[in-house]
């Protein structure tokens, strides 16, 4: 009788006890994602604004594995993949259609969950809403706090493409020579160059020079496929690794040579560059040394504000 008593005094005891206690996991289980507490972002595509908080339960199920909880890259996965996942704290990013060392664009992070990275694990997330796209490019707003302090400045501006021609080619061959493109890439753009072993990125992390030779007709670049991607790739860098920004190096009309000629490295595809090429006899001539030089003074004569 005394046992059942004690039973009956203790069971209010026990029941309140095991309702703190699950009380307390399913609070774990909801904690919030990224800083404590979050701060909330919006992201804007075109028609669209995204809302971090409507992201989540996606973040959480799709990206946390890799990315982390905290969006530091070090998901439960991140150890086992090469490269390693994007660090989102540093605001960081490769692909951008804005300057180097500058914030990327709503619309340059949607194309990214949109398109992949290629050569990575990230993968192409096509089976997202556009919606859920939005709403997830506002949600990695919330990890790093540079996005309360900075705004992303104006995309850099793509002049039209000229035509292919030898002489582009040509030039675009001395440019890739001049600018020390090979010693990362290879003189045969096999990503092979003297320097290519040494190559770090941002966190210490080994990484390979891309491969043009390997392209294909269905290859890609890591931030997009077409030759105005490419110009943008030499004008804003890929932050976080060693490729730089051009944009002070070169003029725009050099740039679009040298998306000529490294088409022509990629021997295996189907292109009007290589179209060209062959029709040229399947060799570069070199580019003339009067041309060249006329170029650096109409390039001297821009910068000084002289000529258009």
């Amino acid at each position: 009788m005394n046992n059942l008593k004690a039973v009956h005094f203790f069971s209010p005891i026990l029941s309140s006890i095991l309702v703190v206690g699950f009380s307390a996991a399913m609070a774990q289980d909801a904690q919030e994602i990224g800083p404590e507490p979050p701060v909330p972002m919006n992201s804007h595509i075109g028609n669209l604004t995204g809302h971090s908080q409507d992201a989540k339960s996606d973040y959480r199920r799709y990206c946390a594995g890799c990315h982390g909880e905290l969006g530091d890259g070090n998901g439960e996965n991140a150890g086992w993949l090469d490269p390693k996942p994007r660090d989102f704290t540093t605001a960081t990013f490769k692909c951008r259609s804005t300057p180097t060392g500058t914030l990327p664009t709503d619309e340059d992070l949607f194309d990214t969950i949109s398109r992949g990275v290629t050569n990575s694990n990230m993968p192409i997330w096509n089976t997202f809403t556009k919606q859920q796209r939005a709403d997830l490019v506002a949600l990695i707003k919330t990890f790093s706090p540079r996005w309360e302090k900075e705004r992303p400045v104006d995309p850099i501006q793509v002049p039209a493409e000229p035509p292919v021609t030898i002489e582009s080619i040509a030039h675009g061959k001395e440019l890739y020579t001049k600018l020390e493109c090979w010693k990362c890439h290879g003189p045969e753009g096999k990503g092979d160059g003297p320097s290519a072993a040494t190559l770090t990125d941002s966190k210490d992390q080994p990484i390979r020079p891309y491969n043009f030779a390997a392209g294909k007709d269905d290859s890609r670049f890591k931030c997009g496929s077409t030759n105005r991607d490419i110009y943008k790739i030499f004008m804003t860098g890929i932050d976080g690794t060693p490729m730089p920004s051009f944009a002070d190096n070169i003029q725009p009309s050099d740039a679009w040579d040298l998306v000529h000629f490294l088409r022509t490295l990629q021997v295996q595809r189907h292109s009007k560059e290589n179209a060209v090429l062959k029709a040229a006899g399947g060799k570069i001539p070199p580019y003339p040394a009067k041309q060249s030089e006329e170029r650096v003074r109409h390039s001297d004569n821009r910068a000084a504000g002289g000529g258009n």
